[in-house]
């Protein structure tokens, strides 16, 4: 691809959706990318409108997802899915069979199978399939991710992985839900998991991002507090990793007060470290006969440290970089996968697959009364 611009077309994010703007926010903050052509909504009247909004031409704009890929192939470099889970699967391996470069909503799929059909096919076809989990994107991760390499830690013995929200204590569940959040409760839309396939998957990728160590096995309790809920809404999981290492994850959607938080917590024998979205500016090292290290993104001292972490920082250290942010790093290393370039650092259909696997065995799991069960 020798344009200097890229295209793209996208499904979903119409008028009242939160992931779909976010899309469009992180690719145009590198201006990588033109979005051409969509089908933003199942509603008509609400596509076109989203269509004209967004400057797309009318001619381009799709009443159907089927439709789109077969007219747009070979005219686009990428399709960006955020749609519900439950259609994520057909759209990706449509786009890839058409020859499109993909960039999908998490949950990949709803099951490990399709996940690996997904995987496989997009190997097959030399094309990328990206999976965006946002905090991956963070600079202080990444340095986070390239210190455990380093030996800063040393061996890697235990993870604390928390990501509690409090978003199902603000909702009246005796009126009818918005239609952000009544999906997301729907087995038919969302799947088998609500609170794993979700914000758990985000936990999942961030153990193994930052450890390099996989999930071997898991054992889960599985929970549904919110009134009338008939999906998992809070859950505590057990984990072994790779060499011997140990993991603890607890996420749920009703830890009342809770915005979004999210923790990580990585102890090796030598040192360990901290990071939380909520100051995801720092990183915090501890050792255990030397003082504790506060690394701050983009200080003069992270280029040496961490070539990713510094790569990803955009703004003067001090001016706080978040989601926005982090979504956008993604896309710029997504977008120069799309162009040839090696080692970028973003998730892929792998990443994507590992966690569709989790969910799967924290399920089955869950069933067999918390017992273990190894990752497919």
């Amino acid at each position: 691809m020798s344009k200097s611009r890229l295209t793209y077309a996208m499904v979903g994010g119409g008028k009242g959706s939160f992931i779909g703007p976010v899309h469009r926010m992180a690719i145009r903050m590198d201006d990588l990318a033109d979005l051409v052509a969509g089908c933003f909504s199942r509603d008509a009247a609400g596509n076109a409108a989203t269509g004209a909004e967004l400057g797309v031409s009318p001619e381009r704009i799709y009443q159907d997802w089927r439709s789109l890929i077969a007219a747009e192939s070979g005219k686009i470099d990428f399709l960006a899915v955020c749609t519900p889970n439950d259609s994520h699967y057909p759209i990706a391996k449509a786009a890839l069979e058409a020859g499109v470069n993909v960039m999908c909503e998490k949950p990949l799929s709803i099951s490990s199978e399709e996940a690996l059909e997904l995987e496989r096919l997009a190997r097959r076809k030399k094309l990328v399939l990206g999976v965006p989990f946002t905090y991956s994107g963070y600079p202080m991760v990444k340095l986070a991710r390239d210190l455990v390499r380093s030996g800063e830690l040393g061996k890697i013995c235990k993870v604390l992985m928390e990501y509690q929200q409090g978003s199902f204590r603000k909702i009246d569940f005796s009126k009818p839900l918005d239609k952000r959040n009544a999906w997301k409760m729907d087995p038919r839309r969302s799947g088998r998991s609500c609170v794993v396939a979700d914000i758990g998957v985000h936990g999942a990728h961030l153990i193994e991002y930052v450890t390099g160590l996989e999930i071997r096995q898991i054992a889960a309790d599985l929970s549904s507090f919110a009134p009338g809920n008939r999906l998992d809404d809070d859950a505590s999981i057990l984990m072994k990793l790779s060499k011997g290492a140990k993991a603890v994850m607890v996420t749920s959607k009703i830890a009342t007060g809770e915005e979004n938080g999210l923790r990580l917590r990585v102890y090796g024998d030598k040192a360990s470290l901290v990071w939380q979205v909520e100051e995801g500016n720092y990183l915090h090292v501890k050792y255990a006969f030397g003082p504790e290290r506060t690394y701050k993104r983009n200080a003069p001292y992270i280029a040496g440290l961490s070539e990713v972490s510094k790569r990803c920082s955009r703004i003067p250290a001090g001016h706080h970089e978040g989601f926005i942010e982090a979504f956008a790093n993604h896309y710029r290393e997504f977008c120069a996968a799309l162009r040839g370039g090696r080692n970028c650092d973003f998730p892929q259909a792998r990443e994507g697959r590992r966690t569709i696997q989790f969910v799967d065995a924290a399920l089955k799991s869950a069933s067999e009364g918390s017992s273990w069960v190894k990752l497919a």
